[in-house]
């Protein structure tokens, strides 16, 4: 809508705004900016129409306010009012262009298109009932909304003509529109309450006056003078209003009839009771001031007349009466309904919940591909949930008694509810159909995959163990072998023909093994059941068990084949032993008995030592005629490793052995012979006696245990104590050569005082190479110097006399005290008993024995 602002429609549009909205105890200042909120204008469209509008939105913020404008707006277009252009944006951004169309749409809707006179309505109504009532009145002429009214007379031609005792009509001149208009203002403001909407000024001051705002101002006169029709249309629209018992649907409903009934008592009629009070006083006063001024009395029209009024008052009252009582009653009845169709609705939702999902889990075929593992754990599921089946039996009850209560109660929903239990029914009754089915074929399946499983076990149970033995069959069969003896293969023949011996059991046991597999085969093709996976007792299949047997049929006899080559080659092997044990059990015992002997040749001393090297030298010859033997039994050796013969029962000598032992021999008899030809050397060079050398070497011999042929250190050291020197050590075992302990020991014997670096002066000369040993070479190098150099039989003489406490001869238990206990025999065995006359039984001559050592004493 397109609205041309103007000063006196804003005033007018202002001022009929408030004349409603002081009704409510507010009022506006600036239409432009009252309404922006929306507040105001809800609460004016309340007033003028009666009604109540949804409740408004009391935030500041924009939102609140385009809601609560949008809610006015709506119920402007709710009464048929079209709005063009008519945002509610633009109400409250403050568009003064706008809000002006928007009041001006209301002011047709509730003020002017009511209005009904002589079958015309609205603009045209309101005219023709101003032309009629200014009819009788001289210099007025009604033919529209804006010159019409310029001179006043209109308006206080409509005043006198319902209000006569106001205006004193005869006394207004048509030439003074400015005393008319304000005398017309004034007595409806004050009499009439109209208030004031125009300005004489600008009426009076315009070529054309604005249409919009007379007509405003007009309709506020036909409103003020109207009271009984109007008083009347709203009684025969309350009573209708009044007399509706229909039930509502909703408790929300009814209670909005309830507090609309409310609102018309303490908003509605109050004013309505005012408004026929004061149409009965304002009739009787006109009909006072008629008669007194001798003027025909007053008549309403038809159906307009205070009885008219009184009687429709009635009628009000009586609609009136009991409608609260109903309302109330309903509204309890509601209540009920309402309670009882939320704890429907709210049961129903919980066991729809429920249900939800439980024909679909109950038609499936899970179990047909299930372990009996899994199926157990399906029954127990299945148990719980026809346990919980039956405790929701009671649920079910409920809500039919509750449908059947709200039928009872005639709950206007009765069919959806109805509807609603009957499906709940029926599903309740096919979960019960399907629950049963389901228990059935799980435990039909059940009892058959318990069966299945006894099967699989059993095949478990035999086949484990048939599959080991096979296993290790074939690991037996395939192993190679390592003997070593004739006899060892023969235990291995023996063991085969005895494993072959099992063969034909074992076959029986695996047909029965296959015939349970087969068994379980037969169970599931007959009663269809969907195997949903391998025996879960184990890995072992038939197709296994029937390939490691065929595995086992075909390594047999490749066990025989191999058993006889290697029985054949054992049989070789063994002549090979023989072969060389003969010749090695007599070829060692030579070569040790010729070491025996050269070891006494050389130890024993029989004849001079040209004698001991012409004995040697013939040993030497026959020793090495014995070569072409040596060479055999290589020869014999070298097919017993090409045989890889490890070991020999026949003999306990080995190649090595003899190797060794030959070699041994030959370097022995070299080294005898050495050593003999060294001593002549020796002895001619150094001029030793025989005896001498025969002492030494009796001496050296007496110490050297394992007849090696050379001392270690405590022999050397024992040795020489033996020949009279105080040493405290022990003797250990003959090597053939003296260690640099026993060479120290061998010097102090012989009255060295020796510290540790005359110790290893001596040493360095005997023993240049620093072996730790003295041989019997360089032993006697030694001894032939310092016996020649020293007067040693002296020397050992003083020795025995400080061990004997000065006296001339010593007892055996001093030289067992001072000596150990070899060199003390070597000693006693030796020394004659003492024959002096201060002698006692048991004494030994310690001098003759020093005097055979070592010559005659000057003592």
């Amino acid at each position: 809508m397109f609205f041309v602002l103007s000063l006196p429609s804003q005033q007018t549009f202002t001022a009929w705004c408030n004349s409603h909205l002081r009704k409510a105890g507010t009022q506006i200042d600036n239409i432009e900016e009252d309404f922006r909120d929306g507040l105001k204008l809800m609460l004016l469209l309340e007033v003028i129409s009666g009604e109540r509008l949804a409740k408004p939105e009391r935030g500041k913020m924009r939102v609140h306010k385009i809601s609560n404008v949008n809610k006015a707006l709506d119920f402007i277009a709710s009464k048929g009012v079209k709005l063009v252009s008519i945002g509610a944006e633009e109400i409250v951004d403050g568009n003064a262009k706008m809000t002006l169309g928007m009041i001006w749409t209301i002011i047709l809707r509730f003020a002017i298109q009511d209005i009904s006179v002589e079958e015309t309505s609205a603009k045209e109504g309101l005219l023709l009932w101003c032309q009629r009532k200014t009819a009788p009145y001289k210099n007025v002429n009604i033919q529209n909304f804006h010159i019409s009214w310029k001179d006043g007379l209109g308006f206080c031609a409509l005043i006198h003509r319902h209000r006569p005792e106001l205006i004193d009509y005869g006394k207004l001149r048509k030439d003074d529109p400015m005393t008319n208009l304000n005398t017309a203002f004034d007595v409806a403001e004050k009499y009439l309450d109209i208030p004031k909407m125009l300005d004489a000024e600008d009426i009076v001051g315009t070529a054309r006056p604005d249409e919009k705002a007379i007509m405003t101002y007009v309709s506020s006169f036909y409103h003020a003078f109207s009271g009984a029709q109007k008083l009347l249309e709203w009684i025969r629209r309350t009573i209708p209003w009044l007399e509706n018992r229909m039930p509502e649907n909703t408790m929300q409903t009814m209670q909005q009839k309830l507090e609309d009934f409310r609102d018309y008592r303490r908003l509605h009629k109050p004013p309505k009771v005012q408004e026929k009070c004061q149409l009965e006083i304002n009739f009787n006063t006109l009909q006072t001031k008629l008669r007194l001024s001798n003027r025909p009395a007053f008549m309403p029209s038809e159906g307009k007349m205070v009885s008219d009024i009184n009687n429709a008052w009635g009628s009000l009252e009586g609609a009136e009466k009991g409608y609260e009582e109903w309302l109330l009653n309903e509204i309890r009845r509601l209540e009920r309904l309402d309670h009882l169709a939320e704890k429907f609705r709210q049961k129903a939702a919980i066991h729809e919940a429920w249900t939800d999902g439980k024909e679909e889990m109950l038609q499936k075929h899970d179990y047909e591909t299930a372990s009996l593992s899994e199926i157990k754990a399906l029954l127990k599921k299945h148990e719980a949930f026809e346990s919980d089946l039956a405790a929701h039996q009671d649920r079910v009850e409920q809500i039919a008694a509750i449908a059947q209560e709200l039928n009872e109660l005639d709950y206007y929903d009765s069919p959806s509810v109805n509807a609603r239990c009957q499906r709940i029914c029926d599903q309740w009754d096919a979960l019960g159909a399907l629950t049963q089915k389901r228990s059935e074929a799980l435990q039909r399946t059940e009892k058959l995959l318990e069966t299945i499983d006894q099967l699989y076990l059993e095949f478990a149970k035999r086949a484990a163990p048939f599959n080991n033995w096979m296993e290790g069959a074939m690991e037996d069969l395939q192993d190679t072998f390592i003997v070593h003896t004739i006899e060892e293969i023969q235990g291995l023949s023996t063991a085969h023909e005895q494993f072959k011996a099992t063969l034909p059991e074992a076959d029986k046991e695996r047909q029965a093994i296959l015939g349970i597999h087969n068994e379980i085969a037969k169970i599931v093709q007959t009663y269809h059941v969907n195997m949903a996976g391998s025996n879960p007792y184990t890995t072992i299949n038939p197709q296994e068990v029937n390939a490691k047997w065929d595995k086992v049929r075909q390594l047999v006899p490749q066990r025989d084949q191999a058993l006889i080559e290697e029985h054949a080659r054992q049989q070789n092997n063994e002549r090979l032993r023989r072969q060389f044990a003969n010749q090695a059990n007599v070829i060692g015992p030579w070569i040790q008995t010729k070491m025996e002997e050269i070891g006494r040749i050389s130890i024993e001393m029989h004849g001079t030592l040209e004698d001991q090297l012409t004995h040697l030298r013939q040993y030497e010859k026959s020793i090495v005629n014995y070569k072409p033997k040596i060479d055999q039994l290589e020869g014999d050796h070298q097919l017993i490793q090409e045989a890889l013969i490890f070991d020999n029962k026949h003999t306990n000598y080995t190649m090595e052995h003899i190797r060794v032992g030959w070699e041994q021999l030959l370097t022995t008899i070299a080294r005898t012979i050495n050593e003999i030809e060294n001593q002549i050397l020796t002895r001619d060079a150094k001029g030793i006696s025989q005896e001498q050398l025969n002492e030494y070497r009796a001496s050296f011999n007496h110490f050297d245990r394992d007849h090696s042929g050379a001392l270690g250190a405590e022999e050397f050291k024992a040795c020489l104590i033996s020949l009279g020197f105080d040493i405290a050590n022990d003797a250990q075992k003959r090597s053939g050569i003296m260690d640099a302990e026993d060479f120290k020991t061998c010097l102090i014997s012989v009255g060295y005082n020796l510290g540790e670096n005359e110790f290893s002066r001596i040493m360095s000369i005997v023993d240049p190479n620093r072996m730790g040993v003295v041989t019997f070479q360089a032993f006697i190098d030694f001894m032939s110097r310092e016996t020649a150099d020293t007067d040693t039989a002296d020397q050992v003489i003083a020795s025995f006399k400080v061990l004997a406490g000065d006296k001339n001869y010593i007892l055996a238990d001093e030289l067992l005290r001072e000596l150990p206990p070899d060199q003390a025999e070597y000693c006693m065995a030796r020394m004659a008993p003492y024959t002096g006359p201060d002698g006692v039984p048991g004494a030994l001559d310690y001098m003759s024995f020093s005097t055979a050592l070592y010559g005659e004493s000057d003592l």
